[in-house]
């Protein structure tokens, strides 16, 4: 080593990226008239606009009239002379004092290939080449159009005073000139011509832009441009990688169309025309239309006889393992030079928030729209694709994985799922750079509930049978009994043969079930268990609920308790399952009875809005009195 370099050692390496989401629309301003520290930024702008190809940008910002720096008279005396004494549409101030004022841009060079913004963030520089840089300088526009007035008032005047005889034109001889063909040179000179040049300018039609306030949520938005989008955490001496490019290092590129489509629509593929294309084509067209896919369902849509280890390369080319099934790539949905349908999101952004929704999924089976709004920063559409194209909402749940976990693929393909692993594991690295989070920020709070036990209708069916029979005895007896100790007249209500029959709670009450199959505490109380901890809950709430309420019909209560129970933490196994017998039964047990209504013969009530129940309440044993409220 030179003695050169130990006199100047090196203190520190920083990672440079090359941004490039704004290497063509990026723009510095520069406002020479005023000092760095008076900045326009809280300034109202009113209209902004550009000319893109001559790098031409006008603002209009408002100027605070009421300041008591502001000389309102000679505000008034200029907007006098710009606009006149009579009002129009076309007034330059049309509250007849100077309130705003124009600035005009120049170009401060017309190289600006060796120019760029940076920002430092975590140790890592990213750079975005400028495309030009512009000086903002105020323009005196009106004083023209002042004096443009000014001209045409004394052109009026003096019009005024001529005679009629000094209008006459004499005549005289026109002589006509056959001008030679115009050379090189004298054409060449009449394109660098001033006139020419302000006549081509003039030619390019404004385009009007909207102003964002730098605190704007949407210049929060665009600032995240200023990153580089695809930070590649491999330890490779090329810093800058698209996330295809970084998915291509572990997998072998995906083959370029080559067939025709048909004749139709574009969307439209039949399953024949889609059996004539190469494997690799096939896949892909499937991938992209269904989004996400077991392996299985796969093989039954390509053509028979098709090799699994053959379609296995296949899908790894266009799609990502997450929970044992196969979701699309983000780069085969949004193609590189594309942008968003709903909010124009240029691709590269989406490909990268649409991985953290995917990426997340490897994680849990449920999450929370608004979480990840609030980390990936897009517009709401485009969030809603995201999860659209994966999950399905559920009440109190957030959005859900639509497919169950396809643990016998995980099982039958370790190489194939641990490959997968360690790729997820490169996108949650690029993922935390550029979102600046860590994996134990989505770590589930509660452990994971225990598997439920799977058990079929039939044998649901006959499990309840056996038990009803063996307790109908001892119920009813005990039932009597109560009844008969009671003053008030009890309607009496036969014992069914089928005790099973069970209230319908599964469409609002998901937490004791997955996937339509119940746990094994709700299979219990469903099947007659009443001495449980379930059974004492019910008791519980239905204390609760007549205590409020006094008087509620069968009908009612069942809808009260259904809103109880959705409203339960998700994977809390309580009594999914409950039969109208049993509830009855519950109200009876809980110092309540039943009040003969009289419904007429034609009524349109329901069975059980006519069971209506009622909270009897004692006080003393020497004044017992009922207490009811009709409602």
């Amino acid at each position: 080593m030179a003695s050169g370099d130990d006199d100047d050692p090196i203190i520190e390496e920083i990672d440079v990226y090359l941004a490039k989401s704004l290497a063509d629309k990026l723009y510095l301003f520069q406002y020479p008239v005023r000092p760095a520290t008076m900045t326009y930024d809280d300034v109202n702008h009113l209209t902004a606009r550009i000319k893109p190809k001559q790098q031409k940008v006008e603002l209009e910002m408002a100027i605070d009239s009421m300041s008591p720096n502001y000389c309102r008279s000679k505000g008034e005396q200029i907007a006098l002379n710009v606009d006149g004494t009579v009002y129009d549409e076309t007034n330059t101030y049309s509250a007849k004092v100077m309130d705003k004022q124009s600035f005009t841009s120049i170009q401060a060079t017309t190289n600006t290939s060796r120019y760029a913004a940076a920002v430092f963030r975590k140790g890592e520089l990213h750079v975005t080449p400028l495309t030009g840089i512009l000086q903002m300088r105020p323009s005196f526009s009106y004083l023209d159009k002042a004096d443009t007035k000014t001209r045409e008032r004394e052109a009026a005047n003096e019009g005024g005073d001529s005679s009629q005889d000094e209008a006459e034109e004499d005549v005289k001889a026109i002589t006509v000139r056959f001008a030679r063909p115009e050379s090189e040179q004298a054409r060449q000179r009449r394109i660098q011509s001033y006139d020419f040049l302000q006549k081509k300018q003039a030619e390019e039609p404004w385009v009007h832009l909207r102003y964002h306030g730098v605190k704007d949520e949407r210049s929060e938005h665009e600032r995240q441009y200023l990153f580089c989008q695809s930070v590649d955490s491999s330890e490779n001496s090329e810093l800058v990688k698209t996330p295809k490019e970084y998915l291509a290092m572990l997998m072998p590129p995906v083959e370029e169309e080559k067939f025709v489509k048909p004749v139709g629509p574009s969307n439209v593929l039949s399953m024949a025309q889609l059996r004539t294309l190469p494997l690799g084509e096939q896949v892909k067209t499937l991938m992209k239309n269904v989004k996400v896919m077991p392996f299985a369902n796969l093989m039954g849509l390509l053509a028979s006889g098709t090799d699994s280890t053959a379609a296995l390369r296949c899908i790894q080319q266009v799609s990502l393992l997450v929970q044992g099934n196969w979701v699309v790539k983000s780069d085969v949905l949004y193609p590189k030079n594309t942008c968003s349908p709903h909010s124009g999101v240029p691709a590269e952004v989406l490909c990268r928030g649409r991985d953290f929704v995917m990426w997340r999924f490897t994680l849990e089976r449920s999450v929370m729209r608004k979480e990840i709004a609030a980390i990936i920063k897009l517009p709401p559409e485009d969030v809603k694709e995201f999860l659209e194209h994966v999950a399905v909402p559920r009440v109190n749940r957030g959005w859900e994985f639509m497919l169950s976990t396809d643990a016998e693929f995980i099982k039958k393909h370790p190489d194939i799922a641990h490959r997968q692993h360690m790729l997820w594991l490169g996108i949650q690295n690029k993922l935390e750079k550029v979102f600046n989070f860590s994996k134990e920020d989505f770590r589930p709070k509660n452990p994971p509930p225990p598997e439920p036990v799977h058990v079929s209708g039939e044998e649901r069916l006959k499990v309840a049978h056996e038990r009803a029979q063996g307790k109908q005895s001892s119920l009813q007896k005990d039932l009597d009994d109560r009844r008969a100790g009671s003053s008030v007249q009890v309607k009496r209500e036969p014992v069914s043969d089928r005790e099973d029959e069970p209230m319908d709670t599964a469409s609002s009450m998901p937490n004791g079930s997955v996937n339509g199959h119940p746990g094994a505490t709700s299979s219990a109380f469903a099947n007659g268990d009443v001495g449980n901890a379930s059974s004492q809950e019910l008791h519980d709430f239905v204390i609760k609920t007549f205590k409020k309420h006094l008087v509620l019909t069968l009908n009612e209560f069942k809808r009260l308790l259904s809103l109880h129970m959705a409203s339960m933490p998700v994977g809390r196994s309580v009594f999914p399952s409950i039969s109208d017998h049993m509830l009855q039964d519950a109200i009876l047990l809980c110092q309540c009875k039943q009040i003969m209504v009289p419904f007429p013969p034609q009524t349109k009530a329901a069975p059980d809005e006519q069971k209506v129940f009622g909270l009897w309440e004692t006080g003393q044993e020497s004044d017992k009195q009922t207490s009811w409220r009709m409602t």
